[in-house]
């Protein structure tokens, strides 16, 4: 097992499926749709080999129709990850995406076959450009009608266009239609109004193939020199980058939970997400879509040479070399091709990212130019001979751009580059249409001046205010992506450590300190927050990744003298320790963007009032906690429906007899569920806890945890227990509906 990949095993698992093609889809076409195998799968039907597909982040389709038959019918499908290092993160194994079944009519759309586009966009008029991929699998040519309506929010019919076609016997034929409308409702990060386009095909008067496509119309720029912009408004990418999995489900992970951390970081001022390094769930970039978040869609973290996956903690002992780069040569076309062909449609994507860090120093791509690093933090090893050339990154670079032109021309094509230093003299670096740096914010005025075409943004950066200032007060840097918006399993330091705790928002999708300091740089609702530390003897945080430490405890030894770290947006902020003043403080006197007070301790309530001109704007509280006394529980919504996909979430917090969070609890937390649900698992956010995620246990970490439920598809009343010895316990209800 691997630090790299979370300690977490792989392996080889095969799936059996049987199935009974319903009479009504005689004669008609079979597919089956995978939305992601992780990974070298493969598919068998009756006994037949469909496909192999080595990667496990693509969305695949294989047709079945040759060899399916009246009377039960068998898909089997094997899965090979015993090579279970062969990722710089957790990955999951084995079927983790939806599986779709699809009868299609012998004449009908082909496989992510409608593609809109909004090639003229103004505040008067849009126009909506649709093209139609049609297959003819029948036995002679076939005549159909292809009529595109187009539909607004409120459900009124705002255009449509229609053209007759011919399609030969056994061929592909692509429509190409136009839609004016005027007035459009642009979409936005503040607004994203989404239409539906409707594609219906024809034959006679017979409808033989629908489908429905969210289209947001927007307009956007990157700019050299003025940065990105959106429907002709200036803005800032404030972007996160995330990885696929949600601690206790793996990778396997329901939209309502990525909807509720996505509502978190938009709450926070956030309003870019970076898919690093693979795509995604297809559900997160439809989240996307509708809540307004702009997307870095990224392909690759290797092309042809190995990277270092850490086995016993990050930079500990020796790396292993599997990974990607074995199939990359063979499959990167296809890879590629199929990412932009299944996410295209979403206007949330503003870029397509063909690699992340392929140039990172001697890992594995190295240069003679590395000896005359400036930088002796990323560059102190120097030139090593030994390993492969950086050379051959521009060529490999130029061959990804073309594949993503020959599907999409609409966006620009990117690459997070680690060191720009050796992709300027390779010219790796010119290849992209816009160039995302990887920490590198002491290169953006030197490379501005040199390269002045150059589009410039963070594509990766580090949680300091300085990383920011470096956006901010630069209008040719079009943003940045904090690494990382979520902790995620893997990349992991010695065991028993996990994941990386480089997030905003931890595993259980609980709010950090430190995205309350990023809330105060990045949102326009007023906000504050506080949160103590010992007083610091030096000149602050060390890490790229923290601020001052600011926890949410008011628990010390009684007078002792503690540092109040306040985060906030307002212009002053005023202390109060049981209700007397402890002194308003202005932030514009805190370069750090850090307002604090030193206070001796005692107990009580601590407040911060966040105020303008005197007058308060919001405001936060600390109260101090008692022993543990009691569980407490709070279910994220009313009811749950039988779908499956459903999900219960349940904050438990320990409290003492006074209902204050006890952030220090660590007691163990017993689930006891009866009714139609069953426990899907249980997150705390410790990085460094070991109970197995099929436990019906788990520690509180700061004193809370998540407890995850879904429904067994009936309909009833379920009754979850919680107990934990010592305390007193506690229960919840709530109903199951269709």
């Amino acid at each position: 097992m691997a630090s790299a990949t979370a300690y977490l095993p792989g392996g080889i698992g095969w799936y059996r499926k049987e199935f009974t093609v319903p009479a009504s889809e005689k004669g008609r076409n079979a597919y089956i749709y995978f939305g992601g195998v992780y990974d070298n799968s493969e598919v068998y039907i009756n006994g037949h080999l469909l496909g192999k597909r080595p990667n496990g982040f693509v969305s695949f389709q294989y047709e079945l129709t040759p060899w399916i038959h009246p009377g039960n019918n068998v898909i089997a499908v094997r899965v090979n990850h015993s090579q279970y290092a062969d990722s710089r993160w957790y990955t999951g194994s084995g079927i983790y995406r939806n599986i779709s079944l699809i009868y299609t009519n012998k004449v009908h759309i082909g496989k992510w076959g409608v593609y809109a586009t909004t090639p003229d966009v103004t505040n008067d008029k849009a126009t909506v450009n649709v093209k139609v991929s049609l297959e003819n699998q029948d036995k002679s040519p076939a005549k159909v009608r292809v009529e595109n309506v187009l539909i607004d929010p409120s459900g009124i019919k705002v255009s449509s266009s229609e053209s007759e076609v011919e399609i030969p016997m056994g061929d592909r034929l692509i429509t190409d239609q136009n839609l004016e409308l005027k007035k459009p409702e642009l979409w936005s990060v503040d607004n994203p109004t989404l239409y539906s386009l409707e594609t219906t095909v024809f034959e006679g008067d017979k409808i033989i193939d629908k489908q429905v496509t969210p289209v947001g119309i927007r307009t956007f720029r990157f700019d050299p020199d003025k940065g990105f912009s959106l429907n002709g408004k200036s803005m800032k990418l404030k972007g996160v980058c995330i990885h696929g999995d949600a601690g206790s489900f793996g990778v396997a992970v329901p939209a309502e939970i990525w909807k509720s951390r996505l509502i978190k970081l938009k709450e926070m001022g956030c309003n870019a997400i970076r898919m690093s390094h693979n795509p995604h769930l297809p559900a997160l970039y439809d989240l996307c879509d509708e809540m307004g978040f702009l997307v870095m869609d990224e392909a690759f973290d290797e092309w042809t040479g190995a990277k270092n996956i850490w086995m016993k903690g990050w930079n500990v002992g020796k790396p292993g070399k599997d990974g990607y780069h074995e199939y990359f040569r063979k499959w990167h076309d296809a890879d590629l091709r199929d990412m932009i062909l299944r996410d295209r449609n979403h206007p949330s994507i503003i870029m397509w990212s063909i690699g992340n860090e392929i140039d990172y120093p001697n890992d594995p791509f190295t240069h003679p130019i590395l000896d005359k690093g400036t930088n002796p933090q990323i560059y102190g090893r120097g030139y090593n001979p030994n390993l492969p050339s950086s050379d051959t990154l521009a060529v490999i670079a130029r061959e990804l751009k073309k594949v993503v032109k020959q599907y999409d021309t609409t966006r620009p094509v990117t690459a997070a580059l680690a060191a720009a230093l050796i992709s300027n003299v390779t010219g790796y670096a010119d290849v992209p249409d816009i160039a995302g740096y990887n920490y590198q914010e002491y290169r953006y005025a030197e490379d501005h001046k040199k390269y002045p075409n150059r589009v410039i943004y963070g594509s990766e950066n580090g949680m300091s205010l300085k990383a920011w200032q470096a956006v901010e007060d630069n209008d040719y840097i079009s943003g940045q992506f904090l690494w990382t918006g979520i902790d995620y399993l893997g990349e992991a330091g010695r065991w028993p450590d996990r994941s990386n705790t480089a997030g905003l928002l931890d595993l259980g999708g609980f709010r950090k300190p430190e995205y309350y300091f990023r809330q105060s740089l990045w949102s326009d609702k007023p906000m504050v927050y506080i949160g103590t530390s010992e007083i610091p003897q030096g000149h602050g945080p060390k890490s790229i990744w923290a601020h001052q430490k600011a926890d949410p405890v008011w628990n010390w030894p009684a007078g002792k003298k503690v540092r109040v770290n306040c985060f906030t947006n307002c212009p002053e902020a005023e202390l109060l320790l049981n209700g007397k003043s402890l002194g308003e403080k202005k932030l514009s006197s805190f370069p750090g963007r850090v307002i604090y007070w030193d206070v001796p301790y005692h107990p009580g309530n601590l407040q911060v009032i966040g105020q303008r001109g005197g007058k308060e704007l919001c405001r936060y509280t600390l109260r101090t906690s008692g022993e543990s006394a009691q569980l407490e529980a709070i279910t994220g919504k009313g009811s749950m429906t039988t779908a499956l996909s459903d999900v219960m979430p349940v904050v438990v917090k320990v409290v003492d007899k006074e209902d204050v969070p006890v952030y220090g609890a660590t007691n163990d937390v017993t689930c006891e569920v009866s009714g139609p649900a069953r426990l899907a698992g249980m997150e705390s956010g410790n990085p460094r806890s070991v109970v197995s995620y099929r436990a019906n246990h788990c520690e509180v970490y700061q004193g809370r945890l998540k407890v995850y439920l879904q429904p067994t598809g009936q309909q009833g009343q379920v009754t979850l227990k919680l107990n934990s010895p010592g305390l007193e316990g506690c229960q919840v209800n709530f109903d199951v509906n269709k």
